[in-house]
């Protein structure tokens, strides 16, 4: 059993096994009162006053108490994140970085913004980490790129999966969670799905372009096709013409 385990978490690409790992080692120092999570919530007012920057990012890193909600966030975090990057994002580390990048940043914004407006301030001031949205956004964007996938419920119906994000969010109601949390994953998700794959289709520029800079951290392997032995293709149709 435990050289499953090991073996499972060998086996996740890098992104995925660092940001799993540091999930939850936070979270179980956060158990065993080794860390305090009031040093890791998100308060803008720390962060700009105090210069506490860690805040940005510490947020991500907390699922709140270690119970079943925990597991559950786990699994949807080294699932859903593990198939994005070896699949969607096959060979392309750097971008997989930089779209956790652009969620994060969308979903700081929001909370920031919303905090200052009139009569969603109270809402949004309840909102102090963010690793639940993060991991919904990812979720989100799987089911949008791959709608057609047919799954099951916790085999009670099936659908495919480009409603699991509704499937989820109504779930998260049923339990009495908020709601306002999976919300902000889908408006972060579904920004990155506008900008990377709707809008360079409908216009020919892709806004989200990854910045050189993150692509030097990353040595990202080249994806190679294996063609099959002893296949001949035949000349292009215009060389079978020429004289």
């Amino acid at each position: 059993m435990a050289q499953a385990v090991e073996d499972w978490y060998r086996q996740m690409p890098i992104i995925t096994r660092s940001y799993v790992t540091a999930a939850v080692v936070t979270t179980i120092g956060c158990s065993l009162d080794i860390i305090s999570p009031s040093n890791l919530y998100l308060n803008p007012k720390l962060v700009m006053k105090n210069y506490e920057f860690w805040r940005l990012v510490t947020n991500f890193l907390y699922f709140r108490k270690m119970d079943l909600d925990f597991m559950f966030h786990m699994f949807f975090l080294a699932r859903y994140c593990k198939l994005l990057e070896e699949n969607s994002f096959r060979g392309r580390t750097a971008d997989f970085f930089y779209m956790l990048l652009f969620g994060a940043s969308v979903l700081t914004s929001i909370v920031i913004i919303g905090g200052n407006i009139p009569y969603l301030s109270e809402s949004f001031s309840k909102i102090i980490f963010l690793s639940n949205s993060l991991t919904f956004m990812m979720v989100y964007v799987w089911s949008k790129q791959n709608p057609f996938i047919h799954m099951s419920f916790l085999g009670l119906f099936t659908f495919t999966a480009a409603y699991l994000p509704w499937v989820l969010l109504g779930f998260s109601v049923l339990v009495g969670a908020s709601a306002w949390v999976d919300l902000l994953g889908m408006i972060a998700g579904h920004a990155y799905y506008f900008l990377e794959d709707v809008y360079p289709r409908m216009t020919g520029r892709r806004p989200l372009r990854t910045p050189g800079f993150i692509k030097s951290l990353f040595a990202d392997d080249a994806v190679v096709v294996a063609r099959p032995a002893n296949v001949r293709f035949a000349p292009p149709a215009e060389e079978l013409h020429q004289d």
